[in-house]
């Protein structure tokens, strides 16, 4: 019987929360090496409750489709993003695996043989890699393929805004109370001016916060894609259209995607942020990247843009790390 052959494709493992595929996903596109294949964890306890830490059984701890993997024939490259993928990962790099791990795995870096985390995290060492926000796919390309994909929004009139919209956390616990007349304001201004809105939230959007969004823009030309019920997500359209861009200061991965555009991006209520949230803004305004609130809208519309795009150099450095 013929043995198995190993995966020369890197498989990109992680616990099925979007933003953790979405970094281990554009990683993996970024380095190019023909394709991907990806695998949604399945975490049973014990394991699930210690990854990254290990426990014997393992390769059985994180689903029935990993369990094959795990005892298969090693695949030669896994990306992971998040605690749970992090343990999954410490499994195959011990039988031959190399694994990059994505995001603080909390234990020593060693167990991986990269680590890729945002610089305002305070992991370092010689096998982690820093970089400033979070990896994503925006790119030019990505951009463009955003515009063709939801070509009717050309028709909408000028400048057109993306309202990008969280929820509250740790790290920027903004209120309903604080947001709604923020919401109201840049209405009023999107009005007046006679452009357009391209808003969305998330599943981490408030009730309440959606409701009041709808309300305030209810007489502005735009789209306002508010759940599932609204058809396609328009994201990408969104941020392809954009004459300026402003979202709340809740999300790592909702900044360095607008951030990776080359139009200008504002930060609501981004005088909420504290510890990690803090410090990435900071950065990205020391950068010159970041503005405060509305202020996006005033923004001279010729001044040349250089997006953040940092997850074609983290790819880089992953494959010249191992020998890709």
């Amino acid at each position: 019987m013929p043995h198995a052959k190993r995966s020369t494709l890197p498989w990109t493992i992680t616990d099925g929360r979007a933003g953790n595929v979405r970094q281990a996903v554009a990683l993996a596109s970024a380095l190019r090496l023909g394709g991907q294949q990806r695998l949604q964890l399945e975490p049973r306890a014990p394991w699930r409750w210690l990854a990254p830490r290990t426990l014997p059984g393992a390769a059985r701890g994180f689903g029935a489709t990993f369990e094959q993997l795990a005892t298969g024939p090693a695949p030669a490259l896994a990306i992971g993003c998040g605690r749970q993928a992090a343990g999954a990962l410490r499994v195959l790099g011990g039988r031959g695996t190399r694994t990059v791990q994505i995001l603080d795995p909390r234990i020593n870096a060693r167990h991986w043989d990269l680590v890729v985390v945002p610089e305002h995290d305070r992991l370092r060492g010689s096998n982690v890699l820093t970089l400033l926000g979070s990896l994503n796919p925006v790119t030019d390309d990505w951009l463009a393929c955003g515009r063709a994909a939801f070509a009717s929004f050309e028709q909408l009139p000028g400048p057109r805004t993306a309202l990008l919209v969280g929820g509250p956390t740790d790290h920027a616990p903004w209120q309903q109370a604080e947001i709604v007349p923020v919401l109201r304001e840049l209405a009023a201004r999107i009005r007046a001016e006679g452009g357009s809105v391209l808003a969305t939230t998330s599943r981490r959007t408030p009730r309440p916060v959606t409701q009041a969004l709808l309300h305030a823009f209810d007489d502005v030309p735009g789209v306002i894609w508010s759940d599932g019920g609204d058809g396609s997500n328009p994201y990408a359209g969104l941020l392809g259209w954009a004459d300026r861009v402003v979202c709340t200061p809740d999300s790592v991965n909702l900044l360095s995607e607008a951030c990776a555009t080359r139009v200008p991006v504002g930060v609501l209520l981004g005088q909420r942020a504290q510890a990690r949230m803090l410090r990435f803004q900071r950065a990205l305004r020391a950068r010159g990247r970041l503005l405060d609130g509305l202020d996006a809208l005033q923004a001279d519309p010729l001044q040349p843009i250089e997006p953040l795009r940092e997850t074609p150099r983290i790819a880089a450095e992953v494959k010249a790390r191992l020998g890709l």
